[in-house]
């Protein structure tokens, strides 16, 4: 049974706002059993200095990650792309468990199988303290980025 994801490589401008988009939107979920369904089985990441092999470790990394970074909001944007490979900035807001708010910027080249599923995923990322009155994001975070809130550029991130 295939576990195609599309859009599918190779990518046009369209197909990759549109795959930079529903990752967005799943890394919102805060799901990480949902989110790992993006990546292949044995998908390599490395994030910031740690490196996870395969989508048991991808669900064992975000439960970490979401456990530590709340009300976690994220908005990606596309960098650029060419055939399987997409590359991304992003941004997102988040606290810790004392309310000290933070605001995470990276950047993230992706690759792609044939069925659309990510095969390599690094990431580079650097954490911002914010005053909670910097915050730019302020949709439900149980939800998906609303269509008419501001991307990354409208916001002079």
């Amino acid at each position: 049974m295939s576990e195609a994801r599309p859009p599918l490589p190779p990518f046009t401008r369209e197909s990759a706002i549109k795959k930079v988009r529903g990752a967005e939107d799943g890394w919102n979920s805060r799901d990480p059993a949902r989110v790992s369904l993006a990546y292949t089985r044995d998908s390599q990441w490395r994030n910031r200095a740690e490196f996870v092999t395969g989508r048991e470790a991808i669900v064992e990394f975000l439960r970490r990650k979401w456990i530590r970074e709340l009300d976690y909001r994220l908005i990606k944007e596309l960098w650029a792309f060419e055939g399987n490979r997409i590359a991304v900035r992003f941004a997102y807001e988040w606290h810790d468990d004392s309310r000290n708010w933070f605001r995470s910027y990276g950047n993230e080249n992706w690759e792609f199988d044939d069925d659309g599923l990510m095969r390599r995923r690094i990431a580079s990322i650097n954490d911002l303290p914010i005053a909670e009155s910097d915050r730019k994001y302020f949709w439900d975070s149980s939800a998906p980025r609303p269509a008419n809130h501001p991307g990354l550029t409208e916001l002079g991130l």
